[in-house]
């Protein structure tokens, strides 16, 4: 989970490091700005508050949006918080292109170029080298994440202010992300916070500071050289 690899210090939690919430986990992150007309955000607008039937509708279109805005192919980078009641609140920044990312916090770096990850412990100068299951990229990668409301799970809009509020719930209650909250601009259709429900704990990831900004593919790559003292330890 997310706060084990980035809160987490000892060696015994090494093997744990392979998953992560960032979810982001981290999320959604806004790349762009689509334009879309006054009348379409009027009919979802009107439309938010009317039968499940109607609102499942109305929610994928607007999470269609977004994920347009998020699978943006320049890639991106944005600032992200992240506040549980296991883990309290911790604050990085990450950059995203296409199905690889780099998450950095004060503890820990994580990098992931599609296939291998490297996760990168300050406090113990240890690198964990792992393959992530498709189960776990859902978990960090943003536009992996927003397409999951593709299939199953039960869709729900309202507005809250000047955003849209999708509620997305599980089908099937074994799923590792059971439930969800996800606050969309109306003007951008980029993400502002996500809250998830993962196990019998909600996990809340704010994001800002979020900019389209093109990003090499070496930005996704662990290089050994920048860590030459650091103890590698491989768990594929």
């Amino acid at each position: 989970m997310f706060q084990s690899v980035f809160l987490s210090s000892g060696k015994s939690s090494a093997y744990s490091l392979r998953s992560l919430a960032v979810s982001l986990t981290l999320i959604a992150l806004p790349l762009t700005t689509p334009a879309y007309s006054t009348t379409a955000n009027a009919a979802l607008t009107a439309s938010s508050q009317t039968t499940p039937k109607q609102g499942a509708s109305q929610a994928r279109k607007v999470l269609d949006r977004t994920a347009a805005v998020v699978g943006h192919k320049g890639g991106a980078s944005a600032s992200f918080t992240i506040t549980g009641a296991k883990i309290g609140t911790t604050s990085g920044t990450i950059a995203i292109k296409g199905n690889k990312f780099r998450a950095i916090t004060s503890k820990a770096m994580v990098w992931f170029n599609g296939k291998t990850q490297w996760t990168y412990m300050k406090q113990t100068n240890e690198v964990n080298i792992s393959t992530p299951t498709q189960a776990q990229q859902m978990q960090m990668n943003p536009y992996t994440f927003i397409s999951m409301y593709k299939s199953g799970y039960n869709l729900q809009l309202s507005t809250q202010g000047n955003s849209y509020k999708v509620h997305m719930k599980a089908q099937n209650g074994s799923r590792s992300v059971k439930e969800a909250y996800i606050i969309i601009n109306k003007n951008t259709y980029s993400p502002t916070q996500v809250k998830m429900l993962q196990g019998n704990h909600w996990l809340t990831i704010r994001i800002s500071n979020f900019r389209a900004k093109a990003q090499s593919d070496a930005t996704f790559v662990f290089r050994s050289k920048d860590f030459p003292k650091a103890e590698i330890i491989d768990l594929r």
